[in-house]
């Protein structure tokens, strides 16, 4: 071959291969111009809701909204190009007022993701409006087994904890302690009501016997009728089937009435850090109950704690580090996946094992359950408190395998098809 037509040979390979590169870079710019296209608006906005002003608002309230934006501060440290926006509303406990925030958020603000919510009567509307856009919505403290059961959807999410969760360990360890007999003082709203269902489908089940049962007004502060009627009972157990100043409230009147000296055991069925920091350990010791994370177990959650005391000056419940998980698992599907479409970063999220402080290797399961241990927990008496906010003394940690509803069991249609 003559040195002008090697030279032209080469000349042709050459340009082919800049043309193949070219090619390969141009498809490359491309993607990554369409993805970060898939981001509507150009913003990731996400919804924190609950009840700010009222009886839960200590629990969630503000404090989610600053744990939501602790989790923005660390996801920007990693994907600082991606611009997030957060905004909020006091849903006031009202179904009506949920849905209709909910519905503008997804029509007009283009909100992209719910977070929160901590009230089942108004998570239930949320959750119909949600299924109807397709957008995304994850629940911390919501108790209604409905949402994952009868009427979950595909894009309803529960991060934190169903009632099944809340009472199954609890009534099991009670009754193999031949405490069999129950009455209930519950909250008078969606909530309420299925968690004594489900306590009493559990304790029949193991052969116990509910005594009776009474409903209260949401946020009612006069409680000496409903404690009066438990005292009758006879029931071994008292179990307060309520949550935030209302546990508060019983709970000092439980005491005031001389209750705390008798032979029946009070069982707080949803108890949370900010209800005994308001009750003081004078009368919540002793308190029993169930949570999903807790701020004092490891150097990670202490770290995560201190974070939050700093901006909020109190020490994080179990809903608001779900929020700040929830939040952060799904600004990282978001980055993964270039989009903010729903079932696309949905898939991511079910895909990945949650990596953070609050549920380390967690996954949702086919009825949209985040599958993650408990805590079985009781208050410490005043002379064994440490330090502040180290209410509780952790009793054992509960395997998910004994916290969750058997899916099999699952009257969710997503169950049911992933059976399939």
């Amino acid at each position: 071959m003559s040195h002008d037509r090697t030279a032209s040979y080469r000349y042709r390979v050459l340009t082919k291969i800049l043309t193949s590169m070219a090619g390969v870079l141009s498809a490359m710019i491309l993607m990554t111009g369409t993805a970060f296209a898939e981001i509507s608006d150009g913003t990731v906005k996400i919804g924190i809701i609950n009840d700010q002003s009222g009886p839960l608002s200590d629990l969630a309230g503000l404090g989610s909204v600053v744990a939501a934006n602790l989790a923005i501060d660390d996801f920007r440290k990693v994907s600082p190009s991606i611009k997030v926006e957060i905004v909020s509303a006091d849903h006031q406990n009202k179904a009506d007022i949920g849905a209709q925030v909910a519905r503008r958020w997804y029509d007009v603000d283009g909100v992209d993701m719910i977070a929160d919510v901590s009230n089942s009567a108004v998570a239930l509307a949320i959750q119909a409006i949600a299924r109807e856009k397709k957008k995304l919505v994850i629940y911390s403290a919501v108790g209604t087994t409905e949402i994952t059961g009868k009427q979950c959807s595909p894009t309803g999410l529960s991060w934190l904890h169903d009632n099944y969760n809340l009472v199954s360990g609890p009534v099991r360890r009670l009754v193999g302690q031949g405490l069999n007999t129950w009455f209930f003082i519950a909250a008078d709203y969606a909530f309420g009501r299925n968690m004594v269902a489900e306590s009493e489908q559990v304790l029949t089940s193991l052969g116990g016997k509910k005594l009776g049962s009474v409903f209260h007004p949401l946020g009612t502060p006069d409680y000496a009728s409903f404690l009066l009627q438990a005292q009758a009972s006879g029931a071994e157990v008292v179990a307060f089937a309520n949550a935030g100043d209302q546990l508060v409230s019983s709970m000092k009147q439980w005491n005031e009435f001389g209750m705390s000296e008798g032979s029946q055991k009070p069982v707080a069925e949803l108890m949370f850090l900010t209800d005994v920091h308001s009750m003081g350990l004078d009368i919540a010791k002793g308190l029993t109950g169930v949570t999903a994370w807790y701020w004092d177990l490891n150097d990670e959650t202490r770290a995560f704690a201190k974070r939050f005391f700093d901006k909020h000056s109190t020490m994080p419940t179990a809903p608001q580090a779900a929020v700040y998980s929830a939040v952060l698992h799904y600004l990282k599907a978001v980055a993964a996946t270039g989009s903010d479409d729903t079932m696309t970063v949905l898939e991511k999220m079910r895909s990945t094992p949650v990596d953070d402080f609050y549920a380390p290797g967690a996954t949702l399961r086919a009825d949209n359950k985040l599958v993650h241990d408990f805590y079985l927990v009781q208050v410490k008496e005043p002379a064994e408190l440490e330090k502040p906010w180290a209410y509780y003394k952790v009793i054992e940690k509960i395997d998910p395998k004994d916290a969750y509803f058997p899916l099999s069991e699952s009257e969710c249609p997503l169950a049911t098809e992933a059976k399939k």
